[in-house]
């Protein structure tokens, strides 16, 4: 009877658990979600890439008088002071200089399939592997189970194996 409680207990705590992993109201929860009621200058700067030729996000550029980051990041303190959260900024820079600006690859269009590229080539490579391996043995001839080492096989033409002999006596 305590086994059987145990095991209804531990099934009822792993279906509330994944129902909880994957719940929609919690599926979309991240570490940017949380924090974006109050981004910071430096959370936003990250993910924009500044646009001056270093390469670097804005956050990061260290051009003192750069012509992009140091207006970029007085811009983004006067957005935040207007309650704007960091998807709202990142999504009008977006808007203003197009893909270039984001530091990471948007997950959608023709980024997801350069994202996802990768992946799908490694699988159809290690498919395509598989079946050419699976080629390979099924094409190798098999032994006859009855036949001795050495013994010529069953199918074996004997005026063949006549003038081999021939050919191989004159060798000598």
């Amino acid at each position: 009877m305590r086994a059987k409680l145990t095991l209804a207990s531990s099934i009822m705590f792993l279906v509330l658990a994944l129902f909880a992993f994957f719940s929609p109201e919690l599926i979309d929860v991240s570490r940017e979600t949380l924090a974006a009621e109050n981004p910071t200058n430096s959370q936003v700067s990250e993910g924009l890439t500044c646009q001056c030729g270093c390469g670097l996000t804005v956050a990061n550029c260290n051009m003192p008088t750069c012509s992009f980051s140091v207006p970029t990041r007085r811009e983004i303190d006067r957005m935040i002071g207007e309650g704007k959260t960091r998807a709202q900024i990142i999504a009008f820079y977006r808007h203003q200089y197009g893909e270039k600006v984001l530091s990471a690859p948007t997950t959608e269009g023709f980024n997801l399939l350069a994202w996802t590229m990768p992946f799908i080539a490694l699988v159809l490579g290690g498919g395509a592997m598989v079946l050419a391996v699976g080629r390979w043995h099924s094409n190798q001839p098999s032994a006859p189970s009855d036949s001795k080492p050495g013994a010529p096989p069953a199918t074996f033409d004997p005026e063949l194996r006549r003038k081999l002999e021939k050919e191989l006596e004159e060798r000598r």
